[in-house]
């Protein structure tokens, strides 16, 4: 099991930080959490694969829980 004290490097930027009572781990601070997220919301980051239709039942499913 890893120890929760173990320093590691926040993902956005790199600076030195620990896991244990970080409340935005793995992240050093709320704006490095806040960034990555909007690199996702921005489309910046993306999952490499084929980009797929959702089958017309499903579509249909999720619009009769939407209402």
């Amino acid at each position: 099991m890893k120890d929760k004290r173990q320093k590691h490097n926040c993902p956005s930027c790199k600076k030195e930080t620990t896991w244990d009572g970080n409340p935005f781990r793995p992240f050093c601070s709320e704006r490095c959490r806040l960034m990555d997220l909007g690199k996702w919301a921005s489309e910046e980051y993306r999952i490499s694969g084929e980009k797929q239709d959702m089958p017309d039942k499903d579509i249909e499913e999720k619009k009769h829980t939407e209402e």
